[in-house]
C-alpha cells in the first residue's frame, strides 16, 4: 500500500510538471496594442531594414541572380547538426507567402516565434535576434516586403527526425533562450554604439553565426561574438569579431570592409560572408559605421 501511495505521488507530480512545463511554454502572441498608433509604414526605412536584415540571402531561391534576388520564393535548404530547414516563402503572395498575414501575424513571427496558425516556429529563423527589433522597424518592413513580386512557390517541408520534429519542444528552447535582453552590457555606450548594437544585435542577427552554440543550439552568450563552428554543420569555422579577433582593425577599417568587401590586409570578402557584406554595402555611412563602434566596444576573446 505505501509503494502504490508512493508511485501514485510521483505519478501526480510528473503529470503537475509536465503541465507546468507545456503552460510555461505555450505559444505566446504579441499584445494586440503593440501594433496600434504605428501609422502607415515608412518604405523607404523598410527597404534599410530589409538590407540590415539580409532577407534576400535566406528567402530567395536557391540560385536566384541579381534580378531575382527581391523574390522571396523561399526553398533554400539549412543544412543543421539537428537536420535540414527549408527556407519558407516570404512573398506577397496570398497563399504560398505571406500576403494574408497581418502585421500582428508578422509580428508574432519576429518577436516571438510564433507561426500565423499558432505553432512554434524554429529558430532556424533567427526570432532570437529579432525579438530585439522596435515594432516601428517590423512595421516598415512588412509594408516594404509587400512591395516585391509574388511567387506561387512553396517550400519544401523540413526533413528533421525525432525528437526535433516536435514543435512542443520548442517552447522549452524558447523558455531557455528567447529573451530581448541585451547581449551584452556596455558600459556609458553614446548613441553611435548604440545604434550599433541595435543593429548588430537585433535585425543584422551577426550572432545567429558568430557566437558558437551549446548542445541545444542555444548561444553561448558568455562567448559572443567569439567564433566558432559552421552552425550549418560544415567544416569551417566562423571568425571572432571581436576586438580580440579583429586586434589591428580599426574602426575605418571594419566599416570599409562592410563597404568594399576587403580586409586591412587586402583580402576580400568569401563565403556565406560575401552576401552579408553584399547587404551591408546598401546601408547608410553611418550605420557601418555604427557597427563598426559596437564591435569595438563589446568584451573581447
Amino acid at each position: 500500500m505505501r509503494l502504490l501511495k508512493v508511485t501514485a505521488a510521483v505519478g501526480a507530480a510528473g503529470l503537475l510538471g509536465l503541465a507546468g512545463f507545456f503552460w510555461v511554454t505555450v505559444p505566446a502572441r504579441t499584445a494586440d496594442d503593440l501594433w496600434q498608433g504605428l501609422g502607415e509604414p515608412n518604405i523607404a526605412n523598410g527597404e534599410r531594414v530589409f538590407s540590415e536584415g539580409g532577407c534576400s540571402s535566406c528567402h530567395a531561391a536557391p540560385g536566384a541572380g541579381d534580378d531575382g534576388r527581391l523574390v522571396l520564393a523561399g526553398g533554400a535548404p539549412l543544412p543543421s547538426p539537428f537536420g535540414t530547414f527549408h527556407v519558407p516563402n516570404i512573398s506577397p503572395h496570398p497563399e504560398a507567402g505571406i500576403g494574408g498575414w497581418s502585421l500582428q501575424e508578422f509580428g508574432d513571427a519576429m518577436l516571438r516565434g510564433v507561426g500565423r496558425r499558432g505553432e512554434h516556429l524554429y529558430p532556424s529563423f533567427p526570432y532570437a535576434s529579432y525579438a530585439r527589433m522596435t515594432p516601428s522597424d517590423i512595421n516598415d518592413l512588412f509594408g516594404y516586403l509587400k512591395t516585391l513580386p509574388a511567387s506561387a512557390n512553396v517550400a519544401p517541408a523540413h526533413e528533421l527526425p525525432f525528437p526535433f520534429n516536435q514543435r512542443a519542444l520548442l517552447g522549452g528552447w524558447k523558455f531557455l533562450y528567447l529573451n530581448d535582453d541585451p547581449r551584452v552590457a556596455i558600459a556609458n555606450a553614446d548613441a553611435k554604439v548604440a545604434r550599433g548594437q541595435y543593429l548588430v544585435e537585433g535585425p543584422g542577427h551577426c550572432g545567429e553565426c558568430h557566437t558558437p552554440r551549446d548542445a541545444l543550439g542555444g548561444l553561448k552568450t558568455d562567448l559572443w561574438l567569439a567564433g566558432g563552428p559552421d552552425p550549418e554543420g560544415g567544416k569551417g569555422r566562423i571568425p571572432n569579431i571581436t576586438p580580440g579577433g579583429l586586434d589591428g582593425w580599426s574602426e575605418s577599417d571594419i566599416a570599409y570592409y562592410l563597404e568594399s568587401g576587403f580586409t586591412p590586409d587586402y583580402d576580400s570578402v568569401g563565403g556565406s560572408m560575401a552576401a552579408v557584406q553584399k547587404n551591408m554595402a546598401r546601408l547608410p555611412a553611418e550605420d557601418r559605421e555604427a557597427i563598426a563602434a559596437y564591435l569595438k566596444a563589446i568584451p573581447a576573446h
